[in-house]
């Protein structure tokens, strides 16, 4: 911009004028003076809470004269603007109402105190008319800071603007194992030590008692990557009793030969290790390796007579195959290898005798095909295939071992609400032996593992198992086995467990007129103290039922312990 003297004496009239109201505003007897006098109407917010030319008498600058030298006369000077703030234009709302709300959304009715607040007062003194400030609007919150501990807004939680701090998820078993990281694994160990007392630990024909210890550990590794996956899973026990059972004396004073024998300790371990291996998306290459050892169950008829101690076994192989999701359709192919091998039995009189007619490989093939036909409901039907190859070709009494079987299956996997969840099948086996003498095994299977959540304290499990086991008595094929078990765990507290169980079982000697039947009631109850440590106790009553005269027994165990777990 260019500054002329036209422009020159137009700034200092402006200057002038303003000098000349200021002095016609304080100056003692002056018209001007007394002409601003504020009263209540110049206040007056429905007038816009600014001065009015047209009341006060006065009028603007701009409507004065434009002489460029002379002073205007007093009756034409402006009110002083000295300290104010400039209003540019029309202020917004000016003109609007005492009620209601303006063109900028600000209620203009006199807002009422909070509930409970004292109202405001005016000053003492004739005249003034000037209120007191007004409390915050309603819609203004008191300070979520206001009468609290002067900390840091961050610690405290409460940084306005700050989104809500998300609520962690419940823990679901709060006193369960936490595990430590190797690398990518995740690894949890345990390790459980009992105590007790066993009515008959052998399951003799005539009851004799024994206490006996327990140490059972556990290790469990599962990997933790975006692709694949390895799990380890490792569990066994050893149960030691703290005497020997020498055989019962007839009337003539010589030991009764009985196929109990007088060491009752048994091991019992069974290991897995699960690969997974991810082509694709929709191809996964599935394979395990797994161990198991142990003996025979007391009372078994397989048992030899004087015997020194059980005789162990050991049962190694393993399963690789494919599988293929086409869609909701999946398909798998499985090939399975087994070994199966038992120790010589030694005898009371030192004695050894070979159980190599026991030992046999197992080759088979499981194909399944699955369809989800509904979130969390997938029906499935199984077909397995294998053959069984014995070490020598006759056994003990004679027979020849070798057969070929498999099994057909239909069921379905459930996930119900996270209310049940698990799989049930039913399905048919059979087994044919090389031996003309012994006749084709059959029978109904049916597998099972459901766990229904019936409360968030109380859950109930069913577990059923067929198997197909060897036998080494003369004309029998084979022992059908079936399990029933009902479980319901309860807690009473987070860190107080009751569990009932209740177990029911066949074993169909076929080709034999003898049946067995199983029957087995337990209670625990497990007092969690801290996450790595556990007080258990249990009470269990063991009983078999045979139709063969002599071979039935019954047992009582009472049992306390501890559990160490990370």
């Amino acid at each position: 911009m260019t500054w002329g003297p036209a422009t020159g004496r137009r700034q200092r009239a402006l200057t002038w004028r303003a000098v000349l109201a200021c002095l016609a505003l304080i100056a003692p007897g002056c018209s001007a003076a007394e002409a601003q006098t504020l009263t209540r109407d110049l206040m007056n917010p429905a007038r816009g809470g600014f001065f009015q030319p047209q009341d006060s008498g006065l009028r603007r600058i701009s409507d004065a004269g434009d002489g460029d030298d002379a002073a205007p006369p007093s009756s034409t000077i402006a009110p002083s603007r000295i300290g104010s703030i400039p209003t540019y234009g029309v202020p917004a709302a000016t003109g609007a109402g005492d009620t209601g709300y303006d063109s900028l959304n600000r209620r203009r009715k006199k807002p009422r105190p909070y509930p409970g607040a004292t109202k405001p007062k005016r000053p003492p003194g004739p005249g003034n008319f000037v209120a007191a400030p007004p409390p915050p609007p309603l819609s203004v919150p008191p300070s979520s800071t206001a009468n609290t501990a002067s900390i840091a807004p961050a610690m405290a939680g409460r940084v306005e603007g700050q989104p809500a701090r998300r609520r962690l998820k419940r823990d679901d078993d709060p006193f369960g194992a936490v595990g430590n990281y190797v690398g990518s694994f995740l690894v949890k160990s345990a390790v459980e030590l009992w105590g007790g007392y066993d009515t008959n630990p052998g399951r003799f024909r005539n009851p004799k008692g024994s206490a006996f210890y327990m140490v059972s550990p556990e290790f469990v590794a599962a990997s933790d990557w975006e692709r694949h996956a390895l799990l380890v899973d490792l569990r066994g026990s050893f149960t030691g009793y703290g005497k020997t059972f020498p055989p019962d004396i007839d009337s003539a004073g010589q030991p009764i030969v009985s196929p109990v024998p007088t060491n009752v300790d048994r091991p019992d371990f069974t290991g897995r290790v699960d690969g997974r291996l991810d082509v694709t998306h929709d191809t996964r290459i599935n394979s395990e390796l797994r161990l198991r050892i142990g003996t025979d169950n007391p009372g078994s008829p397989n048992i030899q007579a004087g015997l020194e101690r059980y005789p162990l076994y050991a049962t190694t192989g393993g399963t690789a195959g494919i599988e293929h999701d086409f869609n909701r359709l999946q398909l798998s192919l499985n090939g399975t290898a087994d070994r199966t091998t038992y120790q010589n039995s030694r005898l009371t009189d030192g004695t050894s005798t070979s159980n190599d007619d026991r030992d046999f490989n197992q080759y088979g093939a499981v194909a399944r095909a699955s369809y989800e036909l509904l979130p969390g409901v997938k029906p499935f039907g199984e077909v397995e295939a294998d053959t069984r190859v014995h070490d020598t070709r006759f056994d003990r009494n004679g027979f020849q071992r070798d057969s070929n079987g498999g099994y057909a299956k239909v069921g379905s996997s459930f996930e119900l609400t996270r209310l049940l969840t698990g799989e049930a099948s039913i399905g048919y086996a059979a087994r044919s032996y090389a031996d003309p003498r012994l006749n084709q095994l059959t029978g109904l299977l049916t597998d099972a593992s459901l766990i229904w959540s019936a409360t968030p304290l109380t859950t109930a499990k069913f577990i059923s198992v067929t198997s197909v086991d060897e036998s080494t008595l003369a004309g029998v094929s084979g022992v059908l086995t079936r399990t029933y078990t009902f479980e319901v765990d309860h807690d009473f507290r987070r860190w107080l467990t009751a569990i009932g169980r209740f177990t029911y079982g066949t074993r169909d000697y076929q080709g034999s007129s003898r049946s067995d039947e199983i029957y087995s009631l337990s209670g625990d109850l497990v007092y969690k103290l801290t996450r790595e440590f556990q007080i258990k106790a249990q009470v269990r009553r063991d009983i078999l039922a045979s139709n063969i005269s002599g071979a039935s027994s019954a047992s009582t165990v009472v049992m306390l312990g501890v559990r160490l777990q990370r």
